[in-house]
């Protein structure tokens, strides 16, 4: 069975008046989540804290079998939703803030090293094995939609006014459906969660020269921050790593 360990890291960015990414990690180290609000500055402040609590409560309150994947995938399902009826109430019930919503990505830990992972939205969650970067989650965006029925080049898809166009959310509609898979774990591998905030300007390439060469978990968080910063930080940026041993 492998051992993991776990930081996470959060910074406005270069370019931003407030911080509207918020995250968490399990005291047991088997929970993850990060979000990006979204809908002003309140508005997403709001709408990411209020998915995060969410998610926690429902783990300290009714956590899945860990032995179980059926019961896993269930449980992200539900926490997704769970946060969603909260934010969409929320904005229902407070028009300063109607219209609010945030992505999110969720990760949860078994006891088969396997790791299961939920997302809406355009944050995501990365493998690095050997070396080599795999996005486990694709995009829920317009510009993502376009690249995959061969409408725009990657490039282009990089340089889209219309990039940061989401087309799931938390929050936005009393009912979301959630895309959510496994992924089997080894030695030596490292899991990052993020907001698009470090995508933008960090490439795959660089993300898994990152991990790839830090001694730790926290280590790699601030490094790619700070090359995040370096690099302009348009926006805010949230990471979560995850490194694995046998």
């Amino acid at each position: 069975m492998l051992k993991w360990t776990s930081a996470a890291l959060s910074d406005q960015g270069v370019k931003r008046a407030d911080n509207q990414d918020n995250f968490f990690i399990s005291d047991d180290k088997r929970v993850f989540v990060v979000a990006d609000g979204m809908g002003g500055a309140m508005g997403g402040s709001i709408a990411a804290r209020l998915t995060v609590n969410a998610i926690e409560n429902l783990w300290k309150e009714t956590p899945a079998d860990l032995d179980d994947p059926e019961s896993i995938d269930k449980w992200l399902i539900l926490a997704v939703n769970r946060a969603n009826e909260t934010v969409f109430g929320f904005s229902e019930e407070n028009p300063s803030v109607k219209g609010m919503g945030t992505t999110v990505v969720v990760a949860v830990q078994d006891n088969q090293d396997c790791i299961h992972i939920g997302h809406l939205g355009d944050s995501r969650a990365y493998l690095v094995r050997d070396g080599l970067c795999e996005v486990l989650t694709q995009d829920h965006s317009l510009v993502m939609e376009l690249f995959r029925g061969g409408h725009i080049t990657e490039e282009q898809m990089r340089e889209s006014p219309f990039k940061h166009y989401i087309t799931r959310c938390v929050g936005h509609k009393d009912r979301v459906e959630l895309e959510h898979n496994p992924k089997n774990l080894k030695g030596g591998d490292w899991i990052l969660l993020c907001t698009d905030g470090l995508t933008a300007v960090l490439s795959d390439e660089h993300i898994a020269e990152v991990l790839s060469s830090s001694e730790s978990p926290e280590a790699a968080c601030s490094t790619l921050v700070e090359m995040t910063l370096e690099g302009g930080a348009p926006d805010n940026v949230t990471v979560i790593v995850i490194a694995y041993e046998d």
